[in-house]
């Protein structure tokens, strides 16, 4: 793998360096799908989608309580459902948020980043998130480490009914 990885690294490097020989704007204007999987490999992002940096808060079930169910009427699930203003990301895409990817999920495995935008909040406006971290204020532990003022989120589908748990 290791070797793998330093020759596609060669070639970007040598191919990055070479002149540009008739380039027409047809020619520069076709995708590159080989070309994004592979820069989306090394850096670990999703080809073809668009990055939002984002500010996100947090929100648990605590003391005073919050809603059990979200603006879809289904029920919240910890460390997948977050709330977004409808405007920027409609209710019911489901996200990718890169910092999440192996943080501790509250069944012991690890969060492989995907989350789903079915609850809305009065104060999530413009690029933010509200992320519902599980039942108490402990339950937010896990996301405390993330500099949740510049996360990396792509939309990445669609879910139909209700987000899965």
């Amino acid at each position: 793998m290791r070797r793998t990885l330093a020759g596609i690294m060669a070639f970007m490097a040598i191919s990055t360096a070479l002149p540009a020989f008739a380039l027409d704007s047809e020619s520069a204007s076709r995708s590159d799908p080989l070309g994004d999987l592979i820069a989306g490999a090394l850096t670990g992002t999703i080809p073809g989608t668009l990055e939002y940096k984002m500010k996100a808060t947090l929100y648990h079930a605590g003391a005073k309580g919050i809603r059990a169910l979200d603006s879809l009427g289904c029920k919240v699930v910890a460390m997948r459902t977050v709330a977004v203003d409808k405007t920027v990301i409609p209710r019911r895409t489901v996200l990718f948020i890169k910092e999440t990817v192996g943080l501790p999920m509250p069944d012991g495995r690890k969060h492989d980043g995907y989350w789903y935008a079915s609850d809305v909040g009065g104060a999530i406006k413009g690029l933010k998130l509200d992320l519902f971290s599980g039942s108490g204020r402990s339950s937010m532990a896990p996301l405390m480490p993330l500099n949740l003022t510049h996360l990396s989120v792509s939309k990445v589908g669609e879910f139909k009914g209700c987000p899965p748990e």
